[in-house]
């Protein structure tokens, strides 16, 4: 019997206990560090001529893992393996997929903190964050799970006189899992879990920067008795193998979380079709966002500051869902901007391996650059009202939380995405004006709402254009079962991630009628 969902809960790292095991957790990863890892291809191991190397943006001379570059061939030939894969797989009965799903889950429960430690290391997350990834992607497992046993035993339809009718939900077949650096383990398993769950065989891509945690992944997979010809493991480059993979005729779907750049231009190679394809292609895409936080002259103004904070600065701003825009009213502006950088002054910086820093550094030197750059160039239109000499440690990618205040809707800082510990605040004279302000936009991903005013949080509720809508509360840590992630515009396909419509992305429907 399968017990109801319930979300992950979180370690306690007060706890002395918990303290230790992860501080355990990191000391034998060290120890593991600059392994090489395999591409799997067809159920077997293979390497590349070409490697590179993950590396630990607190300490970028500390090597993660060595992972080859894989070649066009490589990639084309993980996706034919794919395709002969998914008779098989696709036949195999859900129960049965069910059960191997919930024993990755077990498997992550058990080796939870040693997933924390390889964040912490490889995408620099701290210990609070990497924790809520690890338990986000049991979460997954876990709701996906029980999704798919729904799916099985779908509504019955209208029966017409005389027939017997039923309704099937099939695989569609081989399809491709681009993952986000990001949340290197949270994000791709979702996406490969659902598809995997759902009968179908992928190809998955994680991305160069923190490709070690989804090799593990991958490989926690195995253990849990997924068969090792389902699911191809492909390192290297976007640019030298996302094209094949996603144009490939026998790829089916391309799941995808990353850069507005590469999902559209995803979207135009997926909707190329090519000799001998015999389907439309279908993309899953999130996309990003520029999200705003708005905040009303009613607001319980601490409140509101402190999620704001939490959401802009929360893993360095990095996230898809992060506050980079903060819209406050006229009345109570000027009091709410001292709170947030009275707040933002006082966030500790350093290594994530040390849980006493809240921020650790950027993913990437490449990451840091662009991030100092969109800074200089927001000077030119605000003003920053954090200090620009804030200490931070000699090695490693660190950028120090920049607020800028009357941030025009012109701005670059109000318009574009930095995906980094940026937050650009401008005044409204009405709630009105502020929610046109946050409206303002090509995306749609999240938006929060600070007031104790029903009339304004209802109408933000109908004309707040983002696909996840908080009110009071931050913009950030959407859990599983309880808030369907996906946005609109230029955010993505609105796929409600961990919500019970995400399985149809991976399906399609068989409608049978039988005269009796």
């Amino acid at each position: 019997m399968i017990l109801p969902f319930e979300n992950e809960p979180y370690a306690d790292f007060s706890v002395d206990q918990q303290r230790s095991s992860m501080a355990c957790a990191l000391d034998a990863v060290r120890r593991r560090l600059g392994l090489e890892y395999p591409l799997r291809i067809a159920g077997r191991p293979e390497t590349a001529a070409e490697r590179f190397s993950s590396i630990n943006p607190s300490n970028p001379e500390q090597v993660i893992g060595s992972h080859p570059k894989a070649t066009p061939a490589q990639a084309a030939a993980a996706v034919d393996a794919a395709a002969r894969a998914f008779p098989d797989w696709s036949r195999t009965p859900s129960l049965e997929r069910v059960r191997h799903l919930l024993a990755a889950s077990t498997l992550l429960k058990r080796r939870k903190h040693e997933f924390n430690a390889w964040l912490v290391l490889e995408a620099g997350k701290s210990w609070i964050e990497a924790e809520a990834e690890t338990s986000e992607a049991i979460d997954f497992c876990e709701y996906y799970a029980r999704e798919m046993l729904r799916f099985e035993s779908p509504p019955p339809l209208v029966q017409m006189p005389g027939e017997f009718g039923r309704l099937r939900y099939l695989p569609l077949g081989a399809g491709v899992i681009v993952a986000p650096w990001n949340f290197p383990l949270a994000i791709l398993c979702g996406m490969t879990v659902a598809a995997l769950v759902a009968g179908n065989t992928v190809i998955v891509k994680p991305s160069s920067e923190t490709p070690t945690v989804g090799a593990l992944f991958v490989d926690l997979l195995l253990e849990a008795g997924f068969p090792a010809p389902a699911i191809q493991f492909i390192t290297g480059g976007g640019a030298a193998i996302g094209d094949t993979l996603v144009a490939h005729p026998r790829t089916r779907f391309i799941s995808f979380t990353g850069s507005r750049e590469v999902g559209l231009h995803i979207n135009v190679l997926a909707a190329r079709t090519q000799p001998g394809q015999i389907w439309i292609k279908r993309v899953i895409a999130e996309m990003g966002g520029k999200d705003a936080i708005i905040v009303d002259d009613s607001a319980e103004l601490d409140q509101a500051a402190a999620g704001v904070v939490a959401s802009a600065f929360g893993y360095q701003g990095q996230k898809c869902s992060a506050c980079s825009r903060a819209i406050v009213h006229d009345a109570v502006y000027d009091r709410f901007l001292d709170m947030l950088a009275v707040r933002a002054g006082a966030l500790s910086i350093g290594p994530a391996e040390d849980p006493a820093h809240a921020l650790g550094p950027v993913i990437s030197d490449r990451a840091r650059r662009t991030i100092l750059g969109y800074i200089e160039k927001g000077k030119a239109d605000a003003k920053l009202i954090t200090p620009t000499g804030a200490a931070v440690p000699d090695r490693g990618f660190y950028v120090p939380p920049a607020i800028f205040a009357d941030v025009p809707p012109s701005s670059i800082l109000f318009r574009e995405e930095i995906f980094g510990p940026v937050l650009a605040v401008s005044r409204a004279r009405d709630f009105e004006h502020a929610l046109a302000l946050a409206n303002d936009s090509d995306y749609g991903l999240t938006g929060a709402v600070y007031s104790t005013s029903r009339q304004h949080l209802d109408l933000a509720a109908s004309s707040f254009f983002v696909g996840n809508l908080y009110l009071n509360r931050k913009c950030t840590g959407a859990m599983v079962g309880a808030h369907p992630f996906g946005g609109f515009n230029m955010s993505g396909t609105d796929s409600k991630a961990g919500g019970p419509d995400y399985l149809l992305q991976f399906l399609q429907a068989k409608s049978i009628a039988e005269k009796l």
